[in-house]
């Protein structure tokens, strides 16, 4: 049996470094999302799903399966998005249970305006922070990492 190995001291504190960059980053890009549109950072991933879509429909479990989350947690962000009439349910198929969900005209304009404020928050708050070439890595090490861990 082999030993356990560890990390060495600097090995910890880029992982220290980088897990605390990347709580600040999502912090500072939801802040941004609940101050100038009124939406957490899930509801916006919610409703960029749905603007992706042709038709801006979908069922509740490809949303889900989409946004790699528990049928649940959609479940019930979706009532509270339901309220604020960013999306509504729709009669899917015969049996007339409500199991779609599509973009309101609320939910359509607001994630219009929440595109472009998002973009320039992510570009001002990461790609103005990083040079090309420490862009390059980042994007090399991104690329690789999802393919070793979708696996």
């Amino acid at each position: 049996m082999s030993e356990p190995r560890t990390l060495q001291a600097e090995q910890w504190e880029l992982w220290n470094d980088w897990m605390q960059a990347h709580r600040l980053l999502v912090r500072e890009l939801d802040r941004d999302l609940q101050r100038a549109h009124g939406i957490s950072k899930a509801e916006f991933s919610v409703l960029v799903t749905l603007h992706r879509t042709p038709g801006g429909r979908l069922r509740v479990g490809e949303l889900a399966e989409s946004l790699d989350w528990e049928k649940s947690r959609v479940a019930h962000l979706l009532t509270r998005m339901e309220s604020r009439e960013l999306v509504a349910r729709t009669d899917s198929g015969s049996s007339g249970r409500r199991i779609g969900i599509e973009l309101t005209a609320k939910g359509r304009a607001t994630v219009a305006s929440a595109l472009l404020d998002h973009a320039d928050n992510i570009r001002r708050h990461f790609f103005d922070q990083l040079t090309p070439e420490q862009t390059e890595a980042v994007a090399a090490w991104s690329r690789q990492t999802v393919r070793t861990l979708a696996r």
